[in-house]
């Protein structure tokens, strides 16, 4: 593995840096303090973002995308990260890539509308019942002729608000196994102002303000077999086959975010004094500092072997679930010592570190809980052992 970036490659981190400081920071205290992110502005980032060739850039080149290998969309992804997460999502959007797996008719509908910036997708898995334990979901849909009747209801949806449509994963079915009955899960695009389909604001969230959740509720919403996402009962298939990067995504953009945070530190720390000299000169703060700096190493270098994997075909799943577990422990860390360094002004919304730390949390939850990650990682490790 070639450890530094090729010319290409810095040419990107540092457009993709300049857009974000210039075009994202100015506007993260407003989103902040109001939780909300106007449509108006979307669109005028959106169309900066466009021109500078930033949007849908995890795409691939055949459908309108940058076409950028897997460790240089993460280099774009950590830059991305550094800002408000609702402002670098929505209006430097990235279409999910499970939309790749729809066939032609469907790409015209769903995926090349969200690339020209027309629309956007959203996922729906999660339910009040079934969180990581994706095989308890209750929401179901039914086979009536060419139709399916879905019902049941999903919440934690991200930007469903604003979505123009939904892939939503219902039961389809059950199967017996050795451990008992599982269920068959098939995945549906589901457009939005569909008889049946009704999406109700979420929650209030601690974290990511500005970046809406929603809950999505169906009462015999009937759709034409023409809107399913792969096959009949291969749903988890779909999602496996396509979503696996989402966890380096949610590792890069971390490190983006703990890296600033590090910034913050240092500066303050060399700026700072306290009894006659620099803060950064006492060891009870320099030892955090070098400690931060290690840590964010680590983690790095974690996910960009992951993503070299992943280009190579060679990448497992416990390779994905260390990168995701490490960035976004590291970013807590980091997180929380930038504001034990910063004291008192450390938690004042002048600077971005409260919002950095309080954003923190909840990387450990969704993309698959720390839990979840360290069951992947020593599943992997005791499977040759028949354990």
């Amino acid at each position: 593995m070639h450890f530094g970036l090729t010319e290409e490659q810095q040419m990107i981190v540092d457009t993709t840096r300049a857009f974000v400081e210039n075009e994202l920071y100015p506007h993260e205290m407003t989103v902040e303090r109001t939780g909300h992110l106007p449509m108006e502005l979307i669109k005028e980032i959106q169309a900066k973002a466009m021109a500078a060739g930033l949007y849908a850039a995890n795409m691939p080149e055949e459908v309108g995308g940058a076409g950028l290998d897997t460790l240089t969309w993460l280099l774009y992804e950590k830059e991305l990260g550094r800002a408000n997460y609702a402002l670098h999502w929505t209006c430097v959007a990235r279409p999910s890539n499970i939309l790749l797996a729809g066939n032609d008719e469907q790409r015209e509908q769903y995926l090349y509308p969200c690339i020209r910036g027309e629309t956007w997708d959203c996922l729906a898995m999660t339910e009040p019942g079934a969180g990581s334990d994706l095989r308890g979901m209750k929401a179901s849909a039914r086979q009536d002729g060419d139709d399916w009747i879905l019902n049941g209801t999903k919440h934690f949806i991200s930007h469903a608000d604003i979505a123009g449509f939904s892939i939503v994963f219902m039961a389809t079915g059950e199967e017996m196994t050795p451990r008992g009955p599982k269920k068959k899960i098939t995945a549906f695009f589901v457009d939005k102002g569909t008889k049946g389909f009704t999406v109700r604001d979420g929650y209030r969230n601690v974290s990511h303000r500005g970046y809406t959740n929603a809950v999505l509720e169906f009462d015999d919403c009937r759709l034409n077999k023409r809107q399913i996402l792969g096959e009949v009962h291969k749903g988890f298939e779909v999602a496996n086959s396509w979503l696996g990067a989402t966890r380096l995504q949610v590792a890069s953009t971390c490190l983006g975010r703990a890296e600033r945070a590090l910034g913050h530190a240092v500066s303050y720390a060399a700026e700072r004094e306290q009894f006659g000299q620099k803060i950064g000169k006492f060891q009870g703060i320099s030892f955090k500092l070098a400690d931060m700096a290690m840590e964010l190493k680590a983690a790095e270098l974690l996910t960009r072997e992951a993503a070299w994997k992943y280009d190579q075909g060679t990448v497992t799943e416990s390779d994905m679930s260390m990168a995701k577990l490490k960035a976004t422990e590291v970013l807590a860390h980091i997180a929380d010592e930038a504001i034990q360094i910063h004291g008192g002004m450390g938690l004042m919304d002048e600077l971005p570190l409260e919002r950095i730390w309080r954003d923190a949390r909840v990387e450990r939850i969704w993309e698959g809980t720390s839990e979840i990650q360290r069951h992947i990682i020593s599943r992997e490790l005791l499977r040759p052992f028949g354990a």
